[in-house]
């Protein structure tokens, strides 16, 4: 079958926005009656359970902030009601959590996103539910009398749903009691799941981020789930949380794309090396270690690249970090040039760049819920990867050959990778980055026609005063820990 993904991927630029910790306003609308002091002051250190009162009025707040830097999309984890500051636990998936302000907030969010057109991806949590979720709560209070009964895996009674001393004696997430499994099997439960699928897009959201998806067996399920969803909206985007090879689920019948982590670790293993903390990944799926070289490194992107059908790369979401894993500065002992090199590897691979609330400032952190810090007041930007992050994303946006041109390897030897991406009718770009201590000379061989009408458009400036041309073979030095994009004129 011929695959099909949304087009407006292909040329967005993703802002993941964790809502307790993003922005916040205090004179929002029906706001609840709580008081202040009871949220976390907001330039501490994050708990595990503490909320900082970050809510949606506030990310409306930045989206001017936000289409300044050349975000074109959002993708905002769990907004439905919820005990927690996270909100994988869901209570209500029709209801958006009233300390993020409610139903009315999110509906403001979407008409201020859209009237910039900025579109709108949530995530869908349907794997799990809560103990506080409607239909489970019931059957924590009626037991085996319950009518919801058959809408989880009960083992046996009695259940446990707090007291860990005791079996739980029903199916939860990774053993964690907080979280009981739906019954996918159970067509009432399907149904429920597809509606509140439906009810989102039909309120105007762009697409889903799907959580765990692979945790789900029962066949056909997101099958049905893209046809419902692509039936009310065919651009909408279908994006699932699967750490490794998803061959099968990118088949063209499930998702148009995957959170890219088979690029993610590779990256940061080649320009940060042995600079990568070691321990503070060795829990995750992912693989920024052992150190790569650049021979290493392109053959990882190139298999990578061969795994999937071109345009779903071309809507894969690329990222360096996220709310699941250490943020990239901090992975790699903070060194900025590591930093900036995987930055710019991502904003010029195929597929929509990601960028974690907070990274396009220098915001650090390790494991959660470090990793989930309020973003800093303006003071504390790293001013020079702001400004990074501004001309790389400027550059994505001006040249269409980095959003849908053809990727090709030019060099991968020792420290330094180079690749071409050319699109026919458009302007070719040449991106290359010296991983190494030392500075290189790159001579490199390519067979565009406009390889003599290349210049600097990102890099140093000793590498546009060594640029040179002679027929197809391109020449230029690249400092130590740096990276340089060339394009036509």
């Amino acid at each position: 079958m011929q695959v099909q993904t949304p087009d407006w991927v292909k040329h967005a630029v993703f802002y993941q926005i964790f809502p307790d910790r993003f922005a916040k306003r205090d004179d929002y609308p029906e706001k609840l009656s709580t008081n202040p002091n009871q949220f976390e002051p907001w330039s501490d250190p994050p708990t595990p359970q503490g909320y900082k009162g970050g809510n949606l009025w506030g990310v409306i707040d930045q989206l001017d902030y936000l289409q300044d830097l050349g975000i074109t999309a959002i993708y905002l984890t769990p907004i439905f009601q919820s005990a927690c500051n996270h909100r994988y636990h869901t209570h209500d998936y029709y209801q958006i959590d009233p300390i993020l302000g409610g139903n009315d907030a999110f509906a403001a969010l979407l008409d201020r996103a859209h009237e910039r057109e900025i579109k709108v991806v949530i995530d869908g949590v349907f794997n799990h539910a809560s103990r506080g979720f409607y239909f489970f709560n019931d059957i924590l209070e009626n037991g085996p009398h319950s009518p919801w009964l058959d809408w989880f895996r009960v083992e046996k009674w009695p259940l446990s749903a707090y007291d860990g001393n005791l079996p739980a004696n029903y199916v939860s997430w990774v053993g964690n009691r907080a979280l009981p499994q739906f019954n996918h099997d159970n067509p009432d439960v399907r149904e429920y799941i597809m509606q509140v699928g439906e009810h989102w897009i039909r309120q105007g959201i762009d697409g889903w981020r799907l959580d765990v998806p692979f945790e789900v067996k029962t066949p056909g399920f997101w099958v049905e789930f893209r046809d419902r969803i692509k039936a009310l909206n065919p651009e909408a985007y279908i994006v699932g949380e699967v750490w490794k090879d998803a061959g099968q689920w990118l088949d063209g019948t499930q998702f148009d794309a995957v959170m890219n982590y088979e690029f993610t670790g590779p990256t940061i293993a080649y320009v940060a090396g042995d600079r990568v903390v070691r321990e503070l990944v060795e829990f995750h799926e992912y693989d920024p270690y052992p150190a790569l070289n650049a021979e290493e490194y392109g053959q990882k992107i190139q298999d990578l690249l061969d795994l999937y059908p071109w345009e779903i790369q071309l809507a894969q979401l690329n990222l360096l970090d996220s709310h699941d894993t250490p943020r990239m500065l901090t992975l790699a002992s903070e060194d900025i040039p590591s930093f900036k090199l995987a930055a710019l590897l991502k904003m010029t691979f195929p597929g929509a760049p990601c960028i974690y609330y907070g990274d396009e400032v220098g915001l650090n952190g390790g494991h959660d819920p470090d990793c989930r810090k309020t973003f800093p007041d303006s003071q504390q930007w790293n001013q020079d990867v702001y400004q990074m992050y501004r001309q790389l994303i400027a550059l994505r946006h001006q040249y269409r050959a980095l959003r849908t041109g053809h990727y090709e390897i030019l060099l991968a030897q020792e420290s330094l990778y180079a690749f071409l991406r050319n699109l026919p009718g458009a302007d070719d770009v040449i991106v290359a980055v010296n991983a190494g201590d030392e500075p290189e000379q790159l001579r490199l061989e390519t067979l565009s026609p406009t390889v003599k009408g290349l210049e600097l458009k990102y890099g140093d400036l000793l590498t546009a005063k060594s640029l040179r041309s002679d027929g197809t073979l391109i020449s230029f030095e690249l400092p130590p820990r740096s990276g340089c994009i060339l394009a036509s004129r």
